[in-house]
């Protein structure tokens, strides 16, 4: 079969001119990058309704004015207009941002973020970068300029962000990631030493290389709060160094930052959260373009218009598993001590419910053993996940029930005792009005 080829971002993407049909929507689902960038995705093109699309409208509207201050430019007024905790504040200071010039182990990036919406700051840096998940589309990545303005805008991205936030990195989709590295006194990564992107499921041997950590994790180390000198610096590094600082300020200025903190709560959070994310992202695009193709197919094929082919119900099969997997905390890392943050994130997280009967919630901490008490996450409220084609909400909904119920007693389900997976499925009954009529 004769093929197109075109370069983006560096790598060649193949798809074959067979009904307009691309490579990357006839394949199964694979950690290879999808070609969003065409329909049915369409990822620069199709208008966006995400939490910082809706403010600009404001912005242009009059709605609402942004505050602009000396010290921190629109960053208070961006986070209280989006609804983003300060204590959510993280601080990395690897030089793994755009604005690298601007980053090192005195001068961190801080970031803060909620469901949504992910924010970095960089002192006297020329624009606050933004990443803000649409239902739809997934993550769209903005700046804003920290020249004070009349009319100030959120200019989305063009595909400069793609070339780090749309790898394997990130499940192949525009997504966040977190990312720990073995880091230069200078800020640098330090190059041929192991490289993470830690979630849930990593050790905290593997996570935080390259940002400053806060909190108490007892006699289980990881990379935080320090850097090295080179590989063999890597190699020997103490990671006991680092552990168990509960005062950033004996180690970096913390005066420029809203908070002096880097909560170690706040960042197991944003762990789970950018990679669960990454999953809906993928499972939208997979079952958009695997409708598309069968579509087409049938149209070809002179079969019934709603007919779903084979290779489509296992590539959503294949998705649907690895999410599900994900939003029930499947191969969590288990904690070997307890974790105890230092600002309000963990108490302020918690609070925002919401509760069933019982005043249960999934934002609920567990922190002894595991992050949550009731291990089902709280991205099944998002809009994003409400948001997935029916198709393979259908499916993640099916599973889920599955395991909740009993049904699927499978060993990746072994983490859920009885009396877990009775109160997750009570909660949701409570909680989640858009369950099917069967979850009742």
């Amino acid at each position: 079969m004769r093929r197109n080829m075109r370069r983006r971002g560096g790598q060649r993407v193949l798809w074959p001119l067979m009904a307009g049909i691309w490579l990357a929507a006839m394949l199964p689902a694979a950690r290879a990058q999808l070609d969003f960038e065409r329909p049915p995705i369409d990822y620069h093109r199709v208008a966006v309704h995400d939490p910082v699309a809706r403010l600009q409208k404001k912005i242009d509207s009059g709605e609402i004015e942004l505050k602009f201050d000396s010290s921190h430019g629109y960053l208070k007024s961006v986070l209280e207009n989006l609804e983003i905790p300060v204590s959510s504040q993280s601080l990395v200071f690897s030089k793994t941002s755009f604005q690298l010039r601007k980053i090192d182990p005195a001068r961190p990036r801080a970031v803060y973020f909620n469901d949504s919406v992910y924010i970095g700051w960089v002192q006297q840096g020329d624009v606050v970068e933004v990443a803000s998940v649409d239902p739809r589309q997934g993550t769209i990545f903005y700046t804003l300029s920290q020249t004070q303005s009349e009319r100030p805008e959120f200019v989305r991205d063009r595909g400069q962000c793609l070339t780090c936030h749309a790898s394997s990195r990130t499940q192949g989709v525009p997504g966040v990631l977190v990312r720990s590295v073995y880091t230069a006194a200078s800020g640098q990564p330090i190059l041929g030493t192991s490289t993470y992107t830690t979630d849930h499921r990593s050790p905290l041997r593997e996570r935080w290389g390259g940002w400053y950590v806060s909190g108490r994790h007892g006699d289980d180390l990881h990379m935080g709060n320090q850097t090295v000198s080179g590989r063999r610096g890597a190699e020997s590094a103490d990671l006991s160094k680092g552990a168990n600082c509960t005062d950033l300020s004996k180690l970096v200025s913390v005066s420029p930052y809203l908070s002096p903190n880097s909560d170690i709560v706040a960042l197991m959070v944003l762990e789970h959260q950018s990679q669960t994310q990454n999953r809906i992202t993928r499972a939208n695009y997979e079952c958009r373009m695997a409708t598309q193709y069968d579509q087409m197919m049938n149209e070809m094929l002179d079969r019934p218009k709603d007919y779903q082919s084979e290779t489509t119900k296992r590539r959503l099969a294949k998705v649907v598993d690895e999410l599900v997997d994900f939003l029930l905390f499947v191969d969590e890392y288990p904690l070997a001590a307890p974790i105890e943050g230092t600002t309000d994130f963990t108490r302020e997280f918690a609070a925002r419910g919401p509760r069933d009967k019982k005043g249960r919630s999934l934002r609920d901490f567990d922190l002894q053993k595991r992050l949550f008490r009731y291990p089902c996450s709280y991205l099944i409220y998002s809009e994003s996940f409400d948001s997935l084609p029916q198709p393979v909400r259908s499916l993640v909904y099916r599973r889920l029930w599955e395991v909740l119920t009993g049904k699927n007693t499978g060993p990746r389900f072994a983490h859920l005792t009885p009396e877990t997976r009775a109160a997750i499925l009570e909660i949701l009954r409570d909680t989640k009005p858009s369950l099917p009529d069967y979850w009742r």
